[in-house]
């Protein structure tokens, strides 16, 4: 099973790469906020317990995001991989998924951060705000400090998997296709691993 983390700032073709990634390897998408929808929208134990918290405003509680991504793991004996999506965003989420992986006889295999400049990412969400009507992609100052949360954020997680040998920076300037070409070399060599 490869079991992958895509990291990237805002901006940075987290989505697009994702969505193709999902395509070639036939990994199953593991987005938490679809997790919660969904979950909620089915009324299941945790699902109701999410939308109670949600209600007032709090974040969360990482004991339930984990259990729901382990009812989806359950769900799915037989998958190739997961390829986890806003999850986890810090290092006590990481180390619980950690955990939850071993349980169920698997790990995380890498970590892909999605490596573009600053600038790149400013041009590319305002140039995505201009069509798309999303206010916090229309507004540079936002978009700025989105970019600032997200390294503050991620980076211990990437310390977190880096120490384990597990987290790779991926150029990501270029074409949609030289981008998932360097994606998927990394997966690839796992894949080629996993099978020997």
């Amino acid at each position: 099973m490869v079991n992958i983390i895509l990291f990237g700032p805002p901006g940075s073709g987290k989505g697009t790469q994702s969505a193709n990634l999902i395509n070639k390897f036939g990994l199953i998408h593991l987005s938490t906020g679809d997790l919660l929808r969904s979950e909620i929208e089915a009324k299941t134990p945790l699902g109701l317990e999410a939308k109670k918290v949600m209600d007032q405003g709090i974040l969360v509680p990482d004991e339930v995001v984990i259990g729901m991504i382990s009812s989806k793991l359950d769900a799915n004996p037989d998958a190739r991989g997961f390829i986890f999506d806003g999850f986890p965003r810090t290092t006590a989420q990481a180390e619980a998924l950690d955990k939850l992986l071993a349980l169920k006889k698997t790990s995380i295999s890498v970590v892909l951060a999605l490596e573009v400049p600053e600038h790149e990412l400013i041009s590319r969400l305002l140039g995505r705000g201009a069509t798309s009507g999303r206010p916090d992609d229309a507004n540079e100052d936002v978009i700025r400090a989105r970019i600032v949360e997200y390294h503050n954020k991620t980076a211990p997680v990437a310390d977190h998997y880096a120490k384990y040998g597990k987290f790779k920076k991926i150029k990501g300037e270029g074409s949609v296709e030289e981008i998932f070409e360097r994606l998927s070399k990394e997966i690839d060599s796992l894949v080629v691993e996993e099978k020997v």
